[in-house]
């Protein structure tokens, strides 16, 4: 791991101390001159303060963009390293559940939740200190709250056995945006912050944001300290500091506020989410669209149109396939899909377009079929319910041109519908039983079966 410092103020004072410009440019149009503190003990400037450039060994690997959420396509990142590391990760910054639910309700700002869980399953783990660091980001405090607390004291002060195999440098630089998240909940005296469950991957993205008040930089610093391939990128689909919230407007007329709301309500709980598909009971009526809601004043039911991460769509105009992966429908993948300029970008490009077919229902989409996972998502990309000015008529196979179907799915395989959308490549995957995910694919047959289409396209 590296042997330098960065962070907002070093909490060890060093035997020397500079400020250097630091150019950031890894998404963004424009090159942002930011200052980092730097630790000047037995470092190399140009090691640590240039992001290395992309392997000539990585240049023959096909580019991938996929759409997903925090948590179901995790499972297969590991085996898509395989294939390929020139993957843009597209993740929703509205989830509201879990610790990034009282990050946003008392630091404010987007939700970093799927965005940090996504950066851990990409981060090394070549070196021991790349596992401890993984470890240490991907650890989450008791759910007493007092035993949280106490042991999120810890971790700030050093003195966990988390630290262990984290060398100084490193140790400084994760440790100041710790205490950097620490001094922002004290500032707010009226609110009463709670540990429980807390993720420090999450606090420590948490303090980077605020700190750079840029999303995109704390997305790089975390990339950097947990050895994120250069060639990968992890891309909110929305870059922002403000706090987003989903709705979702059911055919009945129902408007539910909140993602957490939509897929898995919790009632102010801090358990630790429950993604099994029968654990929450079903929608009144089906989904009709998701769209984003004011977060501030007293119209809290406001419809407001969030701008897309121009670097999404850059990288969607550049790769040799675009995937919309398994996980949440209507929460994860749609999120993503509803924003101005999305649905234009990708019906223009003649890739692999491949929807991941998830295995089992969910509250979201209960009683759907194959057809209707496929309607869904053309009604966001083309935002079929919403401004009429800015509402597009694509067809679906103007957006999905192949669905990779996981072996004994639950979810019906309507062929003929399917056809009548313009869908004929219908793949099968091998898969298995997940006691409580259902069925779910074989990430190794997974990756088999996108290495096939790409070789083929």
């Amino acid at each position: 791991m590296a042997d330098g410092y960065l962070g907002p103020s070093p909490l060890l004072k060093p035997s020397s101390l500079y400020t250097f410009p630091f150019t950031f440019s890894p998404f963004s149009g424009s090159p942002r001159s930011l200052s980092f503190s730097f630790m000047a003990s037995n470092c190399s400037s140009a090691r640590h303060c240039s992001c290395s450039s992309t392997s000539s060994s990585t240049t023959h690997q096909p580019s991938i963009l996929v759409f997903s959420g925090g948590t179901a396509f995790n499972g297969v990142v590991e085996e898509l390293k395989n294939l390929t590391t020139r993957v843009a990760h597209v993740l929703p910054v509205s989830d509201d559940g879990g610790s990034t639910a009282e990050i946003v309700r008392v630091l404010g700002g987007p939700a970093v939740g799927d965005i940090r869980s996504r950066c851990l399953r990409l981060s090394g783990q070549s070196t021991s200190e790349a596992r401890a660091v993984r470890i240490l980001l991907g650890h989450r405090l008791p759910l007493d709250a007092r035993r949280a607390k106490s042991e999120w004291y810890e971790i700030v002060e050093g003195s966990h056995e988390l630290w262990q195999d984290v060398s100084k440098p490193y140790r400084e630089t994760i440790r100041a945006f710790l205490a950097y998240f620490q001094d922002q909940i004290l500032r707010r005296s009226d609110e009463h912050f709670c540990f429980s469950n807390g993720s420090i991957g999450n606090f420590f993205f948490a303090g980077a944001r605020i700190f750079f008040q840029s999303l995109d930089a704390a997305i790089f610093l975390f990339s950097r300290v947990s050895e994120i391939p250069a060639e990968s990128f992890v891309l909110p689909v929305i870059s922002t500091n403000e706090r987003l919230t989903l709705g979702c407007e059911l055919s009945d007329g129902t408007v539910i506020r909140g993602q957490n709301e939509i897929s898995h309500p919790t009632h102010g709980s801090m358990q630790p989410i429950d993604k099994d598909a029968s654990s929450a009971p079903a929608l009144p009526s089906r989904i009709k669209r998701i769209f984003y809601m004011s977060s501030e004043g007293s119209n809290l039911l406001h419809e407001v149109f969030p701008t897309v991460n121009p670097t999404v769509l850059e990288q969607l105009r550049s790769v040799d396939c675009i995937v919309f992966g398994m996980g949440s429908l209507f929460t994860s993948i749609c999120p993503s899909l509803v924003l101005l300029g999305v649905g234009e970008t990708i019906s223009s490009q003649s890739c692999p377009k491949v929807l991941l077919l998830n295995g089992t229902h969910d509250r979201e989409t209960c009683g759907l079929s194959a057809s209707c996972f496929v309607t869904a998502i053309t009604d966001a990309l083309n935002r079929t319910y919403g401004d009429p000015h800015n509402c597009l008529k694509n067809p679906p196979n103007k957006y999905i041109n192949t669905l990779l179907v996981p072996k004994n799915g639950l979810i019906p395989m309507d062929k003929e519908s399917l056809a009548s959308q313009g869908i004929f490549n219908v793949v099968t995957v091998d898969s298995f039983p997940d006691p409580k995910l259902g069925v779910l694919f074989d990430p190794k047959s997974l990756i088999q079966a996108l290495s096939n289409l790409l070789t083929d396209a």
